[in-house]
């Protein structure tokens, strides 16, 4: 299974944008979006696939640390 997380994007140099994962910083291929600083993208396999709204990207980030708080959570046995 694969995942397209959000990413705030820092810079755009041509097709290529540095973009920020909550902290992680990575380069990706925008050539599939119009896009510019400031903006949240949905990133799928070093692409970013679409543009989306901040309130829609911070609330999609909060259930992502919410899904690895709970994992992280070790697992009771009540047997």
């Amino acid at each position: 299974m694969c995942l397209a997380i959000p990413a705030k994007v820092l810079e755009v140099h041509g097709d290529r944008a540095k973009v920020d994962f909550g902290g992680v910083k990575r380069d990706v291929n925008v050539t599939l979006v119009d896009v510019a600083v400031g903006q949240y993208v949905i990133v799928h396999a070093g692409f970013a696939i679409e543009v989306i709204d901040e309130e829609e990207a911070l609330e999609t980030l909060k259930l992502w640390e919410e899904i690895l708080q709970l994992e992280a959570e070790p697992i009771q046995d009540d047997s």
